[in-house]
């Protein structure tokens, strides 16, 4: 899959169909756009693709908001290339941009940089300065520049439509096997693997510390999880994680504590793919290191119960 970063160069003017969108979490609902994009190419025999924006366009209006992305742009590229898609346009997202008009990104965007066939959106898409811009008038200037527009139904689940934010608020509640149903996959982190004060080493328990970046933070606790690290065909392990503050050790900062069942290697430096797969408990400070020792073993043993039972659906 081919990444291009700006629709200005002769490179970028492929004649694709486009998903077009944010795809934060590349979720159910995400999957099925894409998939009618992906349709409607093979019907044409035009490469595939998605356009999107990095950062995500909330990252400049709303800078002081909490971290909130469920997919960064490491792993979204990565998820759409598992897709099968041809190309991927990745737009620098900043002021500047910004003010295009929505005519303005339909013909100096859409048609002159990329000489679009068709693109496909979900029905809420908007676009342009000052959100002037809607599938219905995608669609008329669509037939004026000569490509297609499809509007993608919504994706329901549970009588409620799959969204980002819906995604978001199960994660940060301590729901994310419910959010894996919307997903279609358990929900991951990832990071480059930091070192910390070892102390998981003395009592029995090491543990590959992550710092989550500008990834959502989920609820504070104990998890059950898979990692592996992200190299190909890298083996999945099975572990146990806490994201919190470590208050048995006064931590302060938020941390995700990852220790892998069975693994023995050194993990510093490396970058490691962490799937949330159950909630166990929340987080809280013990009478010691002693203490702690017992129950992350009680974690561990949970945890691996979880994630080896046959019929397990975590």
């Amino acid at each position: 899959m081919r990444i291009i970063r700006h629709w200005d160069e002769t490179a970028a003017r492929l004649g694709a169909v486009l998903a077009l969108g944010n795809f934060d979490g590349v979720h159910r609902g995400h999957r099925a756009v894409i998939g009618a994009a992906r349709a409607e190419a093979r019907r044409l025999g035009a490469p595939a693709g998605v356009l999107t924006f990095e950062p995500h366009p909330r990252q400049l209006f709303r800078p002081d908001d909490p971290p909130f992305r469920l997919t960064p742009f490491r792993l979204k590229a990565r998820l759409m290339e598992e897709m099968g898609l041809d190309v991927l346009y990745a737009l620098p997202f900043d002021r500047a941009f910004s003010q295009l008009t929505a005519d303005a990104f339909i013909a100096e965007v859409l048609v002159a940089g990329f000489g679009v066939r068709h693109v496909v959106a979900g029905q809420d898409f908007v676009f342009g300065h000052d959100r002037g811009g809607s599938m219905a008038l995608l669609a008329a200037r669509g037939a004026a520049h000569g490509f297609g527009v499809t509007t993608a139904d919504p994706v329901v689940l549970d009588g409620a439509v799959i969204s980002s934010s819906r995604i978001r608020r199960l994660l940060e509640t301590g729901a994310p096997a419910e959010a894996a149903r919307l997903l279609g996959r358990p929900w991951e982190v990832e990071g480059r693997v930091e070192a910390g004060h070892q102390r998981g080493r003395t009592i029995g328990f090491p543990t590959a510390n992550i710092a989550l970046g500008d990834c959502l933070r989920p609820a504070v606790g104990v998890y059950a999880i898979e990692a592996r690290l992200d190299a190909p065909d890298a083996p999945i392990w099975k572990g146990v994680a806490n994201f919190g503050r470590r208050p048995t050790v006064d931590g302060t900062s938020l941390w995700l504590e990852v220790h892998l069942f069975d693994y023995s290697g050194d993990l510093y430096g490396r970058h490691l793919r962490v799937a949330l797969r159950e909630y166990l408990r929340g987080e809280r400070k013990f009478d010691g290191l002693a203490a702690l020792k017992a129950q992350i073993a009680d974690d561990a043993a949970q945890a691996r119960a979880l994630l080896e039972a046959p019929a397990a659906t975590v």
